[in-house]
């Protein structure tokens, strides 16, 4: 029951937060204020503190929830769990695995061959996107997609969290000065990705270890980063089915064989 509770008022918590933020700045883009991202804009970032609110709100909610439920002690130890970095090498490659898998497959369909930004960038913009994309996990993989899993499993936990994790996304389509307002993104194939990785951030959590985010956190802040150096976003169907369809089957049958390795039921726990 207690677990519920921390879904139901993580789930709310999140969304009152971050469709309140993202509402005002909804309401401010009909006078000509236009959202610039960390990685954007560093300048304005003093101006956006609200868009960064926004993309912070699971992390947010996140540590309040647990600390209001017992569950952690204070800051320091929420971010000594979010951050705890020590795995076994092989997590760390299935990670850079999966991010170059995705990125292969939807260059390779899609024909582009050059970069758009210099590789440097996206190292540059690593600590900017941890902030702005990679600490999400810290709510969504520290909290729901785990609790959900342990009782509908993998499939359904992963489907339930995308179908959430892009309700959470929807504002920054009306929000001016984002990718997605300019029209740079398409909805529904932006759809069809968010719902493929969840998948993945569900299989690297399981190979992880129990209650380790930070692998998710690592993987969601290198994709950000790497996406604009590339120039890769779901704007072409045969990219956008090829590379999320080959990320799905790739995360299904990982967590098939670990928990065949680990004798636990299809799809269950882990």
């Amino acid at each position: 029951m207690t677990e519920k509770k921390i879904i139901v008022q993580f789930t709310m918590l999140t969304f009152c937060i971050a469709y309140f933020v993202s509402g005002a700045l909804i309401y401010l883009g009909q006078f000509g204020f236009s959202v610039h991202s960390f990685v954007q804009s560093l300048q304005q970032f003093g101006m956006n503190i609200p868009f960064a609110i926004y993309i912070l709100s699971p992390a947010i909610a996140s540590f309040i929830v647990l600390k209001k439920n017992n569950k952690i002690a204070d800051f320091k130890e929420w971010l000594k769990t979010v951050f705890y970095a020590k795995n076994n090498i092989s997590i760390y490659l299935f990670v850079v695995t999966g991010l170059v898998l995705y990125f292969l497959i939807h260059i390779a369909v899609s024909g582009r061959t050059e970069m758009v930004l210099p590789f440097y960038m996206f190292f540059l913009s690593l600590p900017g996107n941890l902030i702005i994309g990679g600490l999400e996990e810290a709510g969504w993989m520290y909290i729901l997609q785990p609790e959900l899993d342990k009782k509908y499993g993998f499939i359904l936990s992963s489907i339930f969290v995308g179908v959430i994790w892009l309700l959470w996304h929807l504002p920054l389509f009306f929000m001016p000065g984002t990718g997605h307002y300019e029209g740079l993104i398409d909805f529904w194939m932006f759809a069809v990705q968010i719902f493929a990785f969840r998948f993945l951030y569900g299989s690297i959590y399981k190979i992880s270890g129990k209650g380790r985010v930070f692998m998710c956190v690592l993987f969601h802040t290198m994709f950000n980063a790497a996406t604009p150096v590339f120039g890769i976003l779901p704007m072409t169907w045969a990219g956008t089915i090829a590379a999320n369809a080959v990320i799905v089957i790739f995360s299904i049958i990982t967590v098939v064989i670990h928990d065949k390795k680990n004798n636990c039921p299809n799809g269950q726990g882990g």
